[in-house]
Protein backbone atom coordinates (compact mmCIF):
# COMPACT_ATOMS: atom_id res chain seq x y z
CA UNK A 1 0.00 0.00 0.00
CA UNK A 2 3.05 2.15 0.30
CA UNK A 3 3.71 5.12 -2.36
CA UNK A 4 5.21 8.31 -2.42
CA UNK A 5 4.07 11.24 -0.74
CA UNK A 6 1.26 13.11 -2.22
CA UNK A 7 0.35 10.14 -4.96
CA UNK A 8 -2.84 7.95 -4.66
CA UNK A 9 -1.97 5.30 -3.15
CA UNK A 10 -5.06 3.24 -2.45
CA UNK A 11 -9.02 2.20 -3.77
CA UNK A 12 -11.31 1.29 -1.75
CA UNK A 13 -14.90 -0.03 -2.72
CA UNK A 14 -17.67 0.48 0.78
CA UNK A 15 -20.64 -2.22 -0.63
CA UNK A 16 -23.67 -3.83 0.92
CA UNK A 17 -22.66 -6.78 -0.40
CA UNK A 18 -18.82 -7.86 0.20
CA UNK A 19 -19.41 -11.21 -1.68
CA UNK A 20 -21.22 -10.66 -5.01
CA UNK A 21 -18.83 -7.19 -5.15
CA UNK A 22 -15.72 -9.61 -5.09
CA UNK A 23 -16.65 -12.13 -7.28
CA UNK A 24 -18.24 -9.26 -9.99
CA UNK A 25 -14.61 -7.67 -9.60
CA UNK A 26 -12.67 -10.48 -9.73
CA UNK A 27 -14.55 -11.64 -12.52
CA UNK A 28 -14.15 -8.62 -14.64
CA UNK A 29 -10.69 -7.10 -13.71
CA UNK A 30 -8.94 -10.33 -12.55
CA UNK A 31 -8.04 -9.72 -9.41
CA UNK A 32 -7.76 -11.83 -6.62
CA UNK A 33 -9.17 -11.77 -2.98
CA UNK A 34 -7.83 -11.63 0.17
CA UNK A 35 -9.43 -12.15 3.92
CA UNK A 36 -7.08 -9.51 6.23
CA UNK A 37 -8.04 -11.09 9.72
CA UNK A 38 -6.90 -9.39 13.11
CA UNK A 39 -7.97 -6.11 15.26
CA UNK A 40 -11.46 -5.55 16.27
CA UNK A 41 -12.86 -3.59 12.81
CA UNK A 42 -15.09 -5.43 10.65
CA UNK A 43 -13.79 -7.60 7.86
CA UNK A 44 -11.57 -6.56 5.50
CA UNK A 45 -10.89 -7.71 1.80
CA UNK A 46 -7.69 -6.87 -0.36
CA UNK A 47 -8.02 -7.40 -4.35
CA UNK A 48 -4.67 -8.67 -5.59
CA UNK A 49 -2.56 -9.24 -8.70
CA UNK A 50 -0.08 -11.44 -7.85
CA UNK A 51 1.11 -10.71 -4.42
CA UNK A 52 0.49 -7.46 -4.57
CA UNK A 53 -2.55 -5.72 -2.94
CA UNK A 54 -4.18 -3.00 -5.50
CA UNK A 55 -7.37 -2.12 -3.69
CA UNK A 56 -9.60 -3.19 -0.29
CA UNK A 57 -13.24 -3.79 0.18
CA UNK A 58 -15.56 -2.96 3.25
CA UNK A 59 -18.93 -4.14 3.98
CA UNK A 60 -20.90 -0.70 4.78
CA UNK A 61 -25.22 -1.03 4.73
CA UNK A 62 -26.66 1.34 2.35
CA UNK A 63 -23.46 2.55 0.90
CA UNK A 64 -21.84 1.72 -2.67
CA UNK A 65 -19.12 3.62 -3.75
CA UNK A 66 -15.36 4.01 -4.36
CA UNK A 67 -12.39 6.01 -2.37
CA UNK A 68 -9.17 6.46 -3.03
CA UNK A 69 -6.55 7.45 -0.46
CA UNK A 70 -3.80 10.06 -1.07
CA UNK A 71 -0.51 9.44 1.02
CA UNK A 72 0.81 11.90 3.26
CA UNK A 73 3.94 12.27 5.44
CA UNK A 74 1.81 13.34 8.42
CA UNK A 75 -1.93 12.89 8.23
CA UNK A 76 -2.95 15.08 11.52
CA UNK A 77 -0.96 18.11 9.87
CA UNK A 78 -3.02 17.41 6.45
CA UNK A 79 -6.50 17.50 8.44
CA UNK A 80 -5.39 21.17 9.31
CA UNK A 81 -4.19 21.93 5.92
CA UNK A 82 -6.80 20.62 4.15
CA UNK A 83 -10.00 22.09 6.29
CA UNK A 84 -7.86 25.61 6.22
CA UNK A 85 -8.37 25.70 2.65
CA UNK A 86 -12.09 24.68 2.79
CA UNK A 87 -12.18 20.62 3.12
CA UNK A 88 -14.32 18.86 5.25
CA UNK A 89 -13.35 15.86 8.26
CA UNK A 90 -15.91 13.58 7.84
CA UNK A 91 -13.85 10.51 10.22
CA UNK A 92 -11.35 11.81 12.81
CA UNK A 93 -7.55 10.13 11.81
CA UNK A 94 -7.72 6.52 13.44
CA UNK A 95 -5.12 4.41 13.35
CA UNK A 96 -4.98 0.57 12.07
CA UNK A 97 -2.15 -1.11 14.13
CA UNK A 98 1.28 -2.05 11.80
CA UNK A 99 -0.76 -0.29 8.92
CA UNK A 100 -1.53 2.90 8.56
CA UNK A 101 -3.02 6.04 9.91
CA UNK A 102 -6.12 7.57 8.21
CA UNK A 103 -8.69 10.11 7.57
CA UNK A 104 -11.99 10.62 6.01
CA UNK A 105 -12.18 13.92 4.23
CA UNK A 106 -13.77 15.68 0.95
CA UNK A 107 -12.07 18.68 -0.92
CA UNK A 108 -13.73 21.96 -0.89
CA UNK A 109 -16.16 20.82 -3.70
CA UNK A 110 -17.05 18.10 -2.23
CA UNK A 111 -15.32 15.33 -3.54
CA UNK A 112 -14.35 12.44 -0.95
CA UNK A 113 -10.70 11.52 -0.43
CA UNK A 114 -8.68 9.54 2.87
CA UNK A 115 -5.28 11.30 3.39
CA UNK A 116 -3.15 8.26 5.18
CA UNK A 117 0.25 7.31 6.42
CA UNK A 118 1.60 4.22 6.49
CA UNK A 119 3.30 3.04 9.11
CA UNK A 120 6.92 2.00 9.14
CA UNK A 121 6.13 -1.93 9.31
CA UNK A 122 3.62 -2.32 6.67
CA UNK A 123 4.06 -5.22 4.31
CA UNK A 124 4.87 -3.01 1.01
CA UNK A 125 5.34 -5.85 -1.81
CA UNK A 126 6.35 -4.65 -5.30
CA UNK A 127 3.32 -3.69 -7.26
CA UNK A 128 2.99 -3.97 -10.76
CA UNK A 129 2.81 -0.61 -13.12
CA UNK A 130 0.45 0.22 -15.49
CA UNK A 131 -1.42 -0.98 -18.22
CA UNK A 132 -0.54 -4.07 -16.42
CA UNK A 133 -4.43 -6.02 -15.99
CA UNK A 134 -5.43 -5.08 -12.65
CA UNK A 135 -3.65 -1.88 -11.60
CA UNK A 136 -5.43 1.74 -11.95
CA UNK A 137 -4.53 3.38 -15.00
CA UNK A 138 -6.12 6.74 -14.54
CA UNK A 139 -7.63 8.67 -11.61
CA UNK A 140 -10.92 11.11 -12.76
CA UNK A 141 -11.81 14.39 -10.91
CA UNK A 142 -15.64 15.32 -11.80
CA UNK A 143 -15.91 18.75 -9.63
CA UNK A 144 -18.10 21.96 -9.56
CA UNK A 145 -15.00 24.04 -9.97
CA UNK A 146 -12.15 22.98 -12.26
CA UNK A 147 -9.59 25.70 -10.98
CA UNK A 148 -10.43 25.72 -6.94
CA UNK A 149 -10.29 22.28 -7.82
CA UNK A 150 -7.17 21.88 -9.19
CA UNK A 151 -5.54 24.66 -6.73
CA UNK A 152 -6.55 22.76 -3.71
CA UNK A 153 -4.78 19.94 -4.87
CA UNK A 154 -1.86 21.39 -6.31
CA UNK A 155 -0.80 23.50 -3.34
CA UNK A 156 -1.84 20.43 -1.02
CA UNK A 157 0.08 17.38 -2.79
CA UNK A 158 1.53 19.17 -5.15
CA UNK A 159 0.28 18.58 -8.16
CA UNK A 160 1.15 19.78 -11.36
CA UNK A 161 -0.79 20.52 -14.84
CA UNK A 162 0.23 18.97 -17.84
CA UNK A 163 -2.22 20.38 -20.55
CA UNK A 164 -5.29 21.74 -21.29
CA UNK A 165 -7.93 20.18 -23.41
CA UNK A 166 -10.88 22.08 -25.01
CA UNK A 167 -13.87 19.56 -25.51
CA UNK A 168 -17.02 21.71 -26.41
CA UNK A 169 -19.97 22.49 -24.56
CA UNK A 170 -18.07 19.27 -21.85
CA UNK A 171 -16.07 22.33 -20.93
CA UNK A 172 -12.08 21.91 -20.33
CA UNK A 173 -10.19 18.73 -19.11
CA UNK A 174 -7.17 19.11 -17.15
CA UNK A 175 -4.32 16.24 -17.42
CA UNK A 176 -2.64 16.70 -14.24
CA UNK A 177 0.83 14.96 -12.75
CA UNK A 178 1.04 13.83 -9.30
CA UNK A 179 4.86 13.88 -9.31
CA UNK A 180 6.19 10.84 -11.40
CA UNK A 181 6.40 13.48 -14.82
CA UNK A 182 4.84 11.39 -16.96
CA UNK A 183 4.22 12.39 -20.55
CA UNK A 184 0.58 11.86 -20.20
CA UNK A 185 0.07 12.46 -16.56
CA UNK A 186 -1.95 10.46 -13.66
CA UNK A 187 -5.37 11.85 -14.63
CA UNK A 188 -7.57 14.20 -15.66
CA UNK A 189 -9.87 16.57 -14.07
CA UNK A 190 -13.61 18.54 -15.38
CA UNK A 191 -16.58 19.90 -14.83
CA UNK A 192 -18.95 16.98 -13.56
CA UNK A 193 -21.83 16.40 -15.79
CA UNK A 194 -25.20 17.54 -14.88
CA UNK A 195 -25.75 13.74 -14.01
CA UNK A 196 -23.36 13.16 -11.48
CA UNK A 197 -25.03 13.90 -8.17
CA UNK A 198 -21.83 15.66 -6.42
CA UNK A 199 -18.32 16.11 -6.84
CA UNK A 200 -16.34 12.96 -6.94
CA UNK A 201 -13.38 11.09 -8.36
CA UNK A 202 -13.39 7.91 -10.87
CA UNK A 203 -10.82 5.04 -10.77
CA UNK A 204 -9.80 3.30 -13.81
CA UNK A 205 -8.80 -0.19 -13.42
CA UNK A 206 -6.50 -1.77 -16.70
CA UNK A 207 -7.90 -4.70 -18.55
CA UNK A 208 -6.87 -6.82 -21.24
CA UNK A 209 -9.35 -5.59 -23.71
CA UNK A 210 -12.28 -2.96 -23.54
CA UNK A 211 -14.81 -5.54 -25.51
CA UNK A 212 -14.34 -8.97 -23.54
CA UNK A 213 -14.26 -6.94 -20.42
CA UNK A 214 -17.48 -5.57 -21.78
CA UNK A 215 -19.17 -8.50 -21.99
CA UNK A 216 -17.89 -9.75 -18.42
CA UNK A 217 -19.26 -6.81 -16.90
CA UNK A 218 -22.47 -8.07 -18.61
CA UNK A 219 -22.20 -11.69 -17.73
CA UNK A 220 -21.59 -10.26 -14.01
CA UNK A 221 -24.80 -8.41 -13.81
CA UNK A 222 -23.17 -4.36 -14.32
CA UNK A 223 -24.61 -1.97 -16.25
CA UNK A 224 -22.47 -0.06 -18.81
CA UNK A 225 -23.38 3.48 -18.54
CA UNK A 226 -20.78 5.32 -20.74
CA UNK A 227 -18.74 4.15 -23.93
CA UNK A 228 -16.73 1.98 -25.17
CA UNK A 229 -14.98 5.39 -26.10
CA UNK A 230 -11.66 5.94 -27.55
CA UNK A 231 -9.23 8.53 -25.40
CA UNK A 232 -6.10 10.22 -26.63
CA UNK A 233 -3.12 7.35 -27.15
CA UNK A 234 -5.15 4.91 -28.42
CA UNK A 235 -6.89 3.60 -25.10
CA UNK A 236 -10.47 2.58 -24.91
CA UNK A 237 -12.76 3.63 -21.80
CA UNK A 238 -16.21 2.66 -20.26
CA UNK A 239 -17.81 3.94 -17.27
CA UNK A 240 -20.23 1.29 -15.48
CA UNK A 241 -22.22 0.60 -12.30
CA UNK A 242 -21.25 -2.74 -10.44
CA UNK A 243 -24.62 -5.26 -9.47
CA UNK A 244 -24.73 -2.90 -5.92
CA UNK A 245 -24.81 0.41 -7.80
CA UNK A 246 -21.02 1.10 -7.63
CA UNK A 247 -19.85 3.35 -10.46
CA UNK A 248 -16.45 2.13 -11.64
CA UNK A 249 -14.55 2.96 -14.88
CA UNK A 250 -12.51 0.26 -17.17
CA UNK A 251 -8.98 1.14 -19.65
CA UNK A 252 -7.80 -1.02 -22.09
CA UNK A 253 -6.96 -2.23 -25.47
CA UNK A 254 -9.67 -2.24 -27.98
Amino acid sequence: MFTPKGKFGWYELMTNDTNAAGKFYSDVVGWTTSEVTGGDGPPYTTFNVGDAGIAGMLHIPGHTAWIGYIAVDDVDAHIEKIVAAGGKLWKAATDVPGMLRFAVMSDPQGAAIVVFTPHPSMPTPERPAPPTPGTIGWHELYTTDLEGGFDFYSKLFGWTKVSDMEMGPMGTYRVFDEGGHKQMGDGGMMIKAPHIPVSSWAFYFCVDSIKAAIERVKAGGGKILNGPMQVPGGGWIIQGHDPQGATFSLVGNE
